[in-house]
């Protein structure tokens, strides 16, 4: 499962920059496609995968190490330059390293006592800093910044539950190894 997660991650990044380029509601002229992403507010298309990748990079953190993950957003990058345009690209990479390397600060020390509360705070501080980064190297304006941060927070609520479950199994595989 941990290699399954590393990929879906590593895929989020592209996928992210092919939809803001490619696909919405509506496609702003020298700016991206935007989505509706709920209360009026609209976001770049690809602020989904972003979301849910920033719930996938804790994953790949605790079962793989650090490293992967700088490697994936490493690999990431040089996929998406081959799909978007090069100043998309470097905004995207920029951004997501950054959010990346402050989601890591904040997810470390929590993860291992407070899973659930360590994906959701590094998940908040990095999608902030990728949505104002991203906005503004990609676009120079934060005008869809709100909704940047919502559609982002909508997919970590989504994995939440999900991340609760594979804390609930890691709990009795270790309680089950413990009783042996």
């Amino acid at each position: 499962m941990p290699y399954a997660i590393l990929v879906a991650f590593l895929a989020c990044i592209p996928a992210a920059n092919w939809l803001i380029g490619n696909v919405g509601t509506r496609c702003i002229p020298e700016g991206p496609c935007i989505i509706p992403v709920g209360f009026g507010l609209m976001a770049p298309s690809g602020v989904l995968l972003i979301g849910l990748a920033l719930v996938l990079r804790d994953l790949v953190q605790r079962w793989l190490g650090i490293g992967w993950v700088i490697g994936a957003i490493i690999a990431g990058a040089a996929i998406s330059a081959m799909i978007a345009p090069p100043a998309l690209v470097v905004a995207s990479a920029t951004a997501f390293l950054l959010s990346e390397l402050a989601d890591t600060a904040v997810y470390t020390p929590l993860a291992e006592r407070r899973l659930m509360l360590a994906v959701a705070l590094s998940s908040l501080v990095g999608l902030a800093i990728d949505g104002a980064v991203f906005l503004w190297l990609a676009f120079g304006s934060l005008a869809l910044l709100p909704g940047q941060i919502l559609g982002k927070a909508i997919m970590v609520a989504i994995a939440m539950p999900v991340i609760w479950w594979i804390r609930r199994r890691e709990q009795s595989s270790e309680f089950n190894a413990s009783t042996r």
